[in-house]
């Protein structure tokens, strides 16, 4: 884990450096605490830091407020590093944000415990925000699939149709996908969901997005326009009816029909109105044969 020094004292510094590469830190020192701030604004800045109280610049409890005024994640352990032992000193090193505090001249084994307690703090959080990810993930991602669930791709439609651009939506719906989960199980089915997503995410371009609508029905989110868009749905039509599915060892030819629909820009409508126009289309796709692309009536 890197660490940050700071201290204005060139014998106190390289001592202290020297102390915690031996426990396997790798560090960044400074002399004076205007230096020590410029290094925790970076984007990978160290996540422990020990700040001189003293220091030329800033003193570390300064250094400390502009840390914790900017409350970015993730979390910098700061200790601070002070011959100050009264207790009104100790309150106000604590209360400017620091989280803990070694008193000069400091022992070896307590400061290695105290750094050992941040790594901990820091490790924690950690396994905090990788949770909190994918609580967010899981509430926005269709567990199967890994596209978006029908929720967040709505309300990306809806913030879509809001803004004054073009915006069309592609809903599409495998065709028979029933028979598949009949005659060969749903696993089977979810081989075939999985698959014909990856080939449609792989020919998607940057800011396209797609979600789950419901079943085996998915819609997808662009900004072309009506000819565009026509042919991004036959792309995918393409994409997904080019070869096979395999199934363990068996062979599954699947295909989609597509529905198109476009709110130019200018126009009102909302979201709803242009999923129902795309829903519509998608229906008389599969009227008209299946395996195909229909424009909606607008």
């Amino acid at each position: 884990m890197r660490i940050l020094i700071a201290d204005d004292s060139n014998v106190s510094r390289h001592l202290l450096e020297s102390i915690v590469r031996k426990w396997g830190y790798e560090v960044i020192t400074t002399a004076d605490g205007s230096q020590a701030w410029e290094e925790l604004q970076k984007p990978d800045a160290p996540r422990l830091a020990v700040l001189d109280w003293m220091m030329p610049g800033m003193t570390g409890p300064e250094v400390c407020r502009l840390v914790r005024e900017k409350g970015s994640d993730p979390y910098t352990y700061i200790l601070l590093l002070t011959s100050r032992t009264q207790k009104e000193d100790v309150i106000e090193g604590m209360n400017s944000g620091a989280d803990d505090y070694v008193v000069k001249p400091f022992d070896q084994q307590e400061l290695n415990v105290r750094l050992r307690a941040g790594r901990r703090i820091i490790d924690l959080q950690d396994q905090l925000l990788r949770a909190q990810a994918a609580l967010r993930y899981q509430a926005t991602h269709d567990a199967l699939t890994g596209v978006y669930n029908r929720g967040r791709i709505t309300e990306l439609i809806e913030a879509s149709v809001a803004g004054v651009e073009t915006v069309s939506v592609i809903m599409l719906d495998l065709d028979r996908f029933k028979q598949v989960n009949d005659t060969h199980g749903h696993a089977a089915g979810d081989v075939v969901l999985v698959a014909a997503m990856e080939r449609l995410g792989a020919a998607l371009g940057d800011g396209e997005m797609i979600g789950r609508y419901g079943g085996e029905e998915f819609v997808v989110l662009t900004r072309r326009g009506a000819s565009e868009s026509m042919e991004l749905a036959e792309a995918l039509r393409q994409r997904i009816a080019e070869e096979p599915i395999a199934i363990g060892e068996s062979v599954l030819a699947v295909t989609a029909s597509f529905g198109v629909a476009v709110r130019e820009a200018g126009r009102s409508g909302s979201a709803s109105d242009l999923l129902r126009e795309a829903d519509d289309a998608l229906y008389q796709a599969k009227r008209d044969g299946r395996n195909r692309v229909v424009l909606g009536r607008g």
